[in-house]
């Protein structure tokens, strides 16, 4: 059974309020100690505190055992689940102009300028992957042969293999949170951190400062191998590796030819690092947190997984609107067939019918307390 060892912390910071208030009035009332019983874990004050203590406005309670994935879905307004083109073309349209506009930018700012520009472009084309993960989810169009072109095309400035992400993405909806299945994040468990030598241990450690950036790794290591795949899915791997690597071969070298190395930088690499820092703090805040557990898959529920295991996060309205809304990442969840365009719609009637028990875990997105532990601390709490 995983568990997450956070008392210890949670006491510390209540522990520490405690003192401060009990040393004011140390003039005045002499301290008496008396034994305090903590509340129970899945107890409303529990969460409360455990909310304030990490920087999220609201956690859930547990989801009843008996209820199962099918039973949420049910609630679900039927029409949230309609493709509707119009809206679909218009997130690509909302993309392109946005990455345009970027590119712009980047070319007319001036040297102090440029992280500015670096950061809206790089948000603007991390919409392409969220188009992208629309038609992979098959929620972009009633065509699957044009949603299958348009996700390769979104993926290409991004040097993203569609089919292969497509799979391993599949297997993380079928298996989130599940302890050693799940194909997009891991949690370094308590026991295999202690015996790790000093170095391993250093590395685990020094996770947090590049981890808006660990998704490159991931990009490499789970993307490019044919071994990591079915004999089934080979074929259509090695064609999105084949537009992966002619995108590489003809597009690098008419950008360098065209503004030179310092210009691939400017207008490639710098977009594309952006890119991978939504990547990788989309991946984490979205199923990482204090209070989310991975479980072996012989404890798993689906259910539980998905609605009290994902986390909404609030970001300023221009990210969610180039990121079309990913950050609404419950309902997707809950269901993958829902479009992006229809997240807000779905997320709505997931609180209104479901909102004790999972919606309502979120955090503003920049709380940089909420994030840190987010980022570091989970290498050390479950065990």
């Amino acid at each position: 059974m995983l568990c997450l060892k956070l008392e210890s912390i949670l006491g510390k910071e209540i522990k520490h309020r405690k003192c401060s208030i009990s040393m004011k009035r140390s003039k005045i009332v002499q301290a008496v100690a008396i034994p305090v019983a903590p509340p129970p874990i899945d107890s409303a004050e529990y969460r409360k505190q455990l909310a304030e203590s990490y920087g999220f406005e609201q956690i859930g309670e547990p989801l009843p055992e008996n209820v199962t994935l099918k039973d949420v879905i049910d609630t679900i307004p039927k029409k949230v689940f309609e493709i509707d083109d119009v809206k679909a073309w218009k997130s690509v349209l909302i993309s392109a102009t946005s990455y345009a506009l970027g590119l712009f930018m980047i070319s007319k700012a001036p040297w102090y300028l440029l992280p500015l520009a670096w950061a809206w472009t790089g948000t603007a084309i991390t919409g392409f992957f969220v188009i992208g993960h629309d038609c992979a989810h098959k929620s972009f169009s009633r065509n699957k042969l044009l949603e299958d072109i348009v996700g390769t095309l979104a993926f290409l400035p991004l040097i993203y293999p569609y089919e292969p992400w497509r799979f391993k993405h599949d297997r993380h909806h079928a298996k989130t949170n599940m302890l050693s299945e799940d194909t997009a994040w891991h949690p370094v468990l308590r026991e295999e951190f202690d015996s790790s030598p000093t170095l391993r241990k250093a590395i685990i450690y020094g996770y947090g400062p590049i981890r808006p950036w660990m998704s490159i790794a991931h990009w490499l290591m789970w993307h490019f191998d044919l071994n990591k795949y079915r004999p089934n899915e080979i074929k259509r791997v090695k064609i999105s590796l084949a537009c992966v690597f002619a995108f590489m071969a003809i597009g690098w070298p008419l950008i360098i030819y065209k503004t030179g190395v310092m210009g691939w930088i400017k207008f490639w690499l710098m977009p594309w690092l952006g890119y991978h820092f939504w990547m990788s703090t989309f991946t984490m805040v979205h199923h990482t947190a204090p209070h989310i557990p991975f479980k072996s898959s012989d404890e798993w529920n689906a259910a539980q997984a998905q609605l009290n295991g994902t986390v909404h996060c609030d970001y300023p309205r221009w990210i969610e609107i180039l990121c079309h809304d990913i950050n609404v990442h419950i309902p997707h969840h809950i269901s993958p067939r829902i479009p992006s365009y229809n997240l807000r719609a779905a997320h709505q009637s997931l609180q209104e019918n479901w909102g004790k028990v999972g919606p309502l875990s979120f955090f503003h997105g920049f709380s940089l307390k909420a994030q840190f532990i987010v980022r570091l601390g989970l290498a050390w709490t479950w065990t």
